[in-house]
């Protein structure tokens, strides 16, 4: 099991465990009670941890959704509070949802230990958004927490390499979207409007680009043996699993959920 295997085959465990606080109906209730749609939290959440910036740049670091979609939603958090604060709150929901589904994971304490390795191996060069997350202090120590947090940052570190692979493809964010999975209704998910391009010249380079996105990913995961490696790839399985199903809540204006649509941009 190479780092580069082992970041292909986490690939799913990481976005599905990363991104699902974000997707939980107290996550939404909370924005709910700050005065805050669904999107502004989650593109405040998100860019939040960049500071007080323009629209375009956390555009730039979020990459995958459309620049009028973030201007949207960053331009509506910030009339009720700082971006930064959004970003701390959004901390704050990560850990709740991480001591409520990951504190009682048997092995969670060995699954911190590991993924805080490859957290902390990680390269944040040309990733902002990554290099934000990890700089911002945790505010909860309980385990479970901890782990929500870390598995946050990997899903941020492989999302952040995602888009280096895509542009160094030659497509661009959105032919990225189009020829993935979800195709159009992924478009649409992140606010990008038709007409949209077609499929059949983008599959070649997406696919050399999910192999680059692989290859940036697998340098944090050296950090780990061998075994170590495999002992991660088990326990991620095992975490996944253990999840409780959650009811989730649209949180921006059509089309599939943000994280599901995240997952096909980031595959």
């Amino acid at each position: 099991m190479t780092p580069e295997q082992t970041a292909q085959a986490s690939r799913d465990a990481v976005l599905e465990l990363g991104g699902a606080y974000a997707e939980c109906p107290r996550t939404l209730r909370r924005a709910r009670q700050l005065g805050l749609s669904g999107w502004a939290f989650y593109v405040a959440g998100r860019g939040g941890a960049l500071g007080d910036v323009r629209p375009d740049t956390v555009a730039a670091a979020l990459g995958f959704i459309a620049p009028e979609a973030v201007a949207d939603g960053w331009d509506g958090a910030r009339r009720v509070l700082p971006p930064v604060e959004v970003a701390a709150v959004h901390l704050a929901e990560c850990c709740r949802w991480g001591v409520e589904q990951l504190g009682g994971f048997p092995r969670v304490e060995r699954l911190v230990e590991l993924t805080q390795r490859v957290v902390l191996a990680a390269d944040a060069s040309a990733l902002p958004l990554f290099a934000a997350w990890r700089a911002m202090p945790v505010p909860d120590d309980h385990l479970g927490a901890q782990a929500a947090v870390l598995l946050h940052l990997l899903r941020e570190h492989r999302g952040g390499a995602h888009l280096l692979a895509v542009r160094a493809s030659g497509l661009s964010p959105l032919e990225a979207i189009i020829a993935g999975p979800e195709g159009e209704a992924g478009a649409v998910a992140w606010g990008w409007q038709p007409p949209y391009p077609g499929i059949g010249p983008l599959l070649r380079r997406r696919v050399w680009a999910e192999a680059v996105t692989d290859r940036i990913a697998a340098s944090a995961y050296a950090a780990l043996s061998q075994t170590e490696r495999i002992e991660l790839l088990g326990l991620l399985d095992s975490a996944r699993k253990g999840v409780r199903p959650q009811g989730s809540e649209p949180n921006r204006r059509s089309g599939p959920e943000p994280d599901d649509g995240a997952r096909a941009v980031l595959d």
